[in-house]
């Protein structure tokens, strides 16, 4: 059963879908859709003809043309056959469908639009985990299962890699909102009684809020869809067979190598977001053990490496305030994972956590914003905490002092809840663990390409007082101006917000056979040639 573009019974005028007349004809068309949905027994045949011709009308198609399109082809052709190969099989050409009828969009729409695809797998791949099928299906369903998530991955990674080399497509910002809410759009998939949370199962529910509120753009759900394959493509990894200690290093590549080659900054402040959850989202998935694994790795690569994604070059398109939100989270993460480990009796981890920590920018990150905040002279605000725990002490003093740092009620809660619930500090050990600090964890990668050198024999270092008497003089200073902000507010005035830039992608020249238009980045995963030793800079990670 083959999905394939559905030529138009009957075709419209084509001078109705040009300019005004097109956003009118697309508005009113979504509208119909959507009231068709919430009926009790819709009737969705005449939409697809609407659709196709909406989506052929723009060389650049709105992102809702494609998605109803895809939506209703696939409804009109998929059957209620269980078997697992089957629905394989139609799923494969529903992406197949997807991936031509994006060719010439942006690369951000066009890995957003796979989104319904990575559902219907998910729900496939729990299907298997509850079937009892024979060891040779199985082995034939997990190949083809694979076979799939692989060629989904080589399509993104040819997404990312136009931005890398520094090819971009012209866009409007209207490319980047949608006409309906996601929630309208995810109704096409799902049944009447489930939840935005059902159509995106491997993203935790504050994503699923953001997005179901309408605060994500287009870039913010492709970041969400390369989280999902990437959890799709860490469970395979542990369908291999591996012994736990190849199993490690093999995950610890891969997830590296992915965030290296995807450079996606969407896709990893959702990940780091994830490790404050008490349960990662392939539970469902994975035995208890093995969750405990994947998420020591995970600590591992968000940890322990400096990614050039994060240079202030690569996100200057991205409002200061949300980068500041991404450093206080894996500051956090950085703190419970230390914390995870120190329960756990895994000293030695810790320990390489901290030095990870101190030798990291991720200080000097945070310090340049609150400063920046405040007009204190950045020299002047230099800061060496020797752990994150301290660090969070500080900056919750700060905020006592006047200083806003947190933005978020709830990671400031988390804070507060942490150096205040966490056991005897690790302050003033030095990063010995009986005599000397195991490097072998250590894969530690500076995004200047430099390797970053941990001092075993180093001692804490206390906060510099001439910083913090700049701070707290700033705080009292800026008592007077927040009050008077908080007065201007309630005249009903505030300040505009800054336009986002985004920068977008052309694939309509890279659509030639299916055999090499789809790369996997994923064979480097799984092979015995991808442990990461010491490498200069994260780019030495990538997969090609």
């Amino acid at each position: 059963m083959t999905l394939s573009l559905m030529q138009p019974t009957s075709q419209q005028n084509p001078n109705v879908l040009i300019s005004e007349n097109y956003n009118l004809t697309l508005t009113q068309s979504m509208q119909s859709l959507v009231a068709e949905i919430h009926n009790e027994t819709p009737n969705f045949s005449h939409f697809i003809d609407i659709f196709y011709e909406l989506m052929q009308a723009k060389i650049n198609p709105p992102l809702e043309s494609i998605w109803v399109y895809a939506a209703l082809t696939y409804r009109s052709r998929s059957s209620t056959d269980d078997d697992p190969l089957n629905k394989f099989s139609v799923i494969k050409d529903l992406f197949q469908l997807v991936s031509a009828c994006s060719a010439s969009c942006s690369s951000s729409k066009s890995i957003a639009l796979l989104a319904p695809i990575v559902f219907e797998v998910y729900k496939v791949a729990l299907e298997l985990k509850r079937r009892d099928l024979s060891s040779k299906r199985e082995k034939k369903v997990m190949r083809e299962t694979k076979s799939l998530v692989d060629a989904i991955l080589g399509f993104i990674s040819l997404c990312c890699s136009k931005y890398l080399n520094g090819q971009t497509d012209v866009i409007d910002d209207s490319d980047l909102n949608l006409i309906v809410s996601v929630k309208d759009l995810v109704s096409l998939w799902v049944d009447k009684n489930e939840s935005l949370k059902s159509f995106l199962p491997l993203v935790n529910a504050d994503t699923c809020r953001e997005i179901g509120e309408g605060v994500s753009d287009v870039n913010y759900l492709a970041g969400v869809v390369i989280v999902e394959v990437f959890w799709l493509k860490l469970w395979l990894s542990f369908r291999v067979g591996l012994a736990e200690v190849e199993l490690e290093k093999e995950l610890k590549s891969c997830i590296v190598s992915s965030i290296t080659k995807f450079q996606n900054i969407h896709f990893f402040e959702t990940l780091v977001k994830m490790l404050l959850e008490p349960t990662l989202p392939l539970t469902p998935l994975l035995d208890s053990n093995d969750e405990v694994l994947l998420r020591k790795v995970l600590y591992d690569a968000v940890i322990l490496v400096e990614y050039s994604l994060l240079n202030p070059e690569r996100i200057i398109h991205l409002p200061a305030d949300r980068m500041k939100s991404l450093s206080l989270t894996r500051l956090m993460v950085t703190h419970e994972a230390i914390e995870l480990l120190r329960e756990d009796g895994d000293q030695r981890r810790a320990i390489s956590y901290i030095s990870a920590f101190s030798s990291s920018k991720l200080v000097s990150q945070i310090i340049k914003w609150i400063a920046n905040q405040i007009g204190t002279d950045e020299k002047a605000s230099r800061s060496y905490g020797s752990s994150p725990k301290a660090f969070l002490r500080w900056l919750l003093s700060l905020e006592n002092q006047g200083i806003r740092v947190f933005d978020d009620k709830i990671l400031k809660s988390r804070a507060k809840i942490a150096v205040d619930n966490s056991s005897a500090d690790y302050e003033h050990q030095s990063s010995k663990v009986d005599g000397k600090a195991n490097t072998d964890d250590l894969f530690y990668i500076d995004n200047k390409g430099e390797e970053e050198e941990v001092d075993e024999d180093a001692e804490d270092k206390n906060m510099s007082e001439s910083m913090n008497a700049a701070f707290v003089a700033a705080a009292h200073s800026m008592k007077i101006t927040e009050n008077d902000r908080s007065k201007r507010k309630e005249r009903g005035t505030s300040d505009k917000k800054k336009k986002i830039k985004y920068r977008k992608f052309d694939l309509s020249d890279n659509y030639g056979p299916s055999k090499d238009r789809f790369p996997s980045v994923s064979d480097e995963c799984l092979s015995g040639e991808s442990e990461i030793q010491e490498p200069v800079s994260d780019e030495d990670v990538e997969t090609e």
